[in-house]
């Protein structure tokens, strides 16, 4: 939608009723003193001439013009362009967790997670901001937000595997934060996680009412498997099983106006990111227009000048 950025300005504009006022007050004094002399000549002039007089009315309108349209300049307009897109803060948030390392995606889990993110930085459009954060126990922040898509790229080829638990709430919380640090821009957070929310001192459910309270779309995936993935053994000798909390990560999902997404393999891992690329909505971005009126009330005082001192005028 419209606006002006320095819409007091605007008031001026009250200005240009009184202007009409003056300047019609102006035109009956002149015809009234002309009646009140003989001199034919001085009649003719003030009131007889019409031709003068319309171009008189004429110079006096596109003076109004030029006033009218400095005023709006002043005032900063802003329109929304459809081909000028806001750009967007995407934040990665990533799981590192010890599960992370399981195989069944070649060569492992989080190796495969960033290959595929890389595809949804590369694709990030210039005015976009990207951030990596990285939870475990705890999380991290693994690249700050930047419009710097290959630093970060960087940054997230030196991402490793930990050993520690799954704090998703944490994760989610920290990448909130990262998408807000810089404003005026819409906020997206996607988060990878292949485990259960069981670490960190912040709940998903907390994490999800910050998301809320700052506007933060959220996009969740799922990363798991289409059979059971073995991580290991206890002390005492069980299997331990890589457990996908999709319950969690939906309602993450649905509460902020996100989406989940459940991958099984690296191939539905590298198009869940390609779709979420295309997926994220840019807003038409208000673009100032107030060069455009400058130049249009540049314009209506050069025609002005013409009219007044051009080519077979004389100067008055």
């Amino acid at each position: 939608m419209a606006g002006f950025d320095n819409s007091y300005i605007l008031i001026f504009l009250l200005a240009i009723p009184g202007l009409f006022y003056i300047y019609n007050k102006i035109l009956t004094k002149k015809k009234k003193a002309a009646i009140q002399f003989s001199n034919l000549s001085y009649i003719k002039s003030a009131i007889g001439d019409n031709k003068k007089t319309k171009r008189d009315s004429l110079l006096f309108y596109i003076s109004i013009g030029v006033i009218v349209l400095m005023i709006i300049g002043f005032a900063d307009p802003h329109i929304p362009l459809e081909q000028t897109k806001e750009g967007v803060n995407v934040v990665l948030v990533i799981d590192v967790s010890g599960s992370m390392q399981a195989t069944d995606y070649p060569p492992n889990r989080l190796e495969s997670a960033k290959n595929s993110a890389k595809i949804l930085l590369e694709s990030l459009q210039p005015k976009d901001n990207a951030g990596i954060i990285t939870f475990e126990t705890g999380a991290t922040t693994a690249a700050y937000l930047s419009p710097y898509k290959d630093k970060v790229i960087d940054k997230l080829e030196d991402i490793s595997p930990r050993d520690g638990k799954t704090a998703i709430g944490d994760g989610l919380s920290l990448g909130i934060d990262m998408a807000t640090s810089v404003p005026n821009k819409k906020k997206v957070v996607i988060l990878l996680s292949d485990g259960v929310n069981n670490a960190g001192v912040i709940t998903p459910r907390e994490a999800i009412a910050f998301a809320k309270s700052n506007d933060i779309q959220v996009y969740t995936i799922g990363l798991g498997s289409e059979k059971k993935v073995l991580l290991g053994y206890d002390f005492f000798g069980r299997a331990q099983y890589a457990e996908l909390d999709e319950a969690t990560l939906m309602a993450i999902a649905d509460q902020t106006g996100g989406e989940y997404f459940k991958s099984i393999d690296s191939q539905t891992l590298d198009d869940i990111y390609r779709n979420i690329s295309v997926d994220i909505e840019r807003e038409e971005e208000e673009t100032s227009i107030k060069e455009w009126i400058f130049v249009a009330a540049l314009g209506l005082f050069f025609v002005q000048l013409y009219m007044r001192y051009g080519r077979g005028r004389i100067i008055q």
